[in-house]
């Protein structure tokens, strides 16, 4: 197969697709921002928008980015990379199940959307 035709087809694929949808899990205040920041190489914040891609002033967001205190609908996108989306859980700390709760819901709405741009692609 020729290197035109290869690219070609990923084109094809990030079209269908859009972009790679990640949603992060762990423990609050571990670096899980930190990590999503080395993998797109940046020390700046993501934008942040919600669910139906409105964007998000981060001082009308309850709490900090560095308290974990984040909605599992929201889309964090750095604009050094935005071929990818992330999903970032609020945390999950000793009987925090409401919060368990709503990431299990999610990733079963996700898992179950015609929309393939909306459906999740990994979970770390």
């Amino acid at each position: 197969m020729s290197t035109e035709n290869t690219s070609s087809q990923f084109e094809d694929i990030r079209e269908k697709f859009g972009c790679f949808r990640i949603l992060i899990v762990g423990r609050a205040n571990t670096g899980k921002t930190t990590i999503l920041q080395k993998i797109c190489n940046t020390t700046e914040n993501p934008e942040i928008y919600d669910g139906d891609g409105n964007k998000i002033d981060p001082s009308q967001i309850e709490g900090s980015m560095g308290r974990g205190i984040h909605d599992v609908e929201n889309e964090l996108i750095f604009r050094s990379n935005d071929k990818f989306v992330f999903h970032d859980s609020q945390g999950f700390e000793v009987g925090s199940k409401v919060e368990f709760e709503r990431t299990k819901k999610f990733i079963a709405d996700r898992a179950n959307t015609k929309h393939l741009k909306k459906r999740l692609d990994a979970i770390w």
